[in-house]
């Protein structure tokens, strides 16, 4: 169950949103003023927050850069205000969606459905692509980019170097890599690791050392070294 911060002042107004939020089957978690948000954020963690503008103690928009310095956990921002000014104030200073006073209940969900689903898509994107300073590797599609310029390499090599990125700061001695990249069927020499790696050494030349290097261990194997 996702849990929701409800930050408004307005007793009456919180409740509204609380029964509406509950019945769509969110958990919710209020605060009344500004300061208690902030408290109540950082307790419950939750996966989206609704944050009045005009709260008592510390208003919607100083809430809402608190929390920008910490975590990038969706917000809407609610306000009695609806002039555009105000609407770009919010997105700008980076709230996710922005609903004025007064509001259908519906909407409200409708809207937590949205950007919740929004965050959800952006992150999964995120997960499907692994940054190691210049170097980008993106595991649905398989491909890789140093410095922004697609590197072009064998199926083998490419294989090889997502094993190793996947496992970063992980050793692999030549026969896993051999069972995990070539195959339980494969009856070549593991001298064919110590040529890949070579080869992917050398296309991935301009990749600086201070962002991950592909380390061998003498006697032991491969390491795809970055820095934690």
């Amino acid at each position: 169950m996702k849990t929701i911060l409800v930050a408004e002042d307005e007793v009456s107004i919180s409740a509204v949103l609380k029964a509406y939020l509950q019945n769509a089957g969110y958990r919710v978690v209020q605060a009344f003023d500004g300061q208690s948000a902030i408290s109540c954020f950082h307790q419950s963690e939750p996966s989206l927050a609704i944050l009045d503008v005009m709260m008592p103690e510390l208003d919607g928009w100083r809430v809402l850069k608190r929390i920008r310095e910490h975590s990038t956990c969706p917000v809407i921002m609610l306000t009695a205000l609806s002039d555009v000014s105000s609407r770009l104030a919010g997105l700008n200073g980076g709230a996710d969606d922005y609903i004025a006073k007064p509001f259908i209940g519906e909407e409200v969900v409708a809207r937590v459905h949205a950007v919740l689903r929004r965050t959800e898509q952006s992150r999964r994107m995120e997960e499907e692509k692994a940054k190691f300073g210049r170097l980008l590797i993106d595991w649905r599609s398989h491909e890789v980019y140093l410095n922004g310029i697609s590197i072009e390499m064998t199926p083998r090599d490419l294989s090889l170097l997502l094993y190793l990125a996947k496992h970063p700061n992980r050793t692999f001695t030549r026969d896993v890599l051999i069972q995990q990249v070539w195959g339980l069927d494969y009856f070549g020499s593991d001298r064919a690791v110590d040529l890949s790696i070579k080869r992917i050494r050398k296309l991935l030349e301009n990749w600086p050392a201070e962002d991950g290097e592909i380390k061998t261990f003498r006697g032991v194997g491969y390491q795809f070294h970055v820095k934690k």
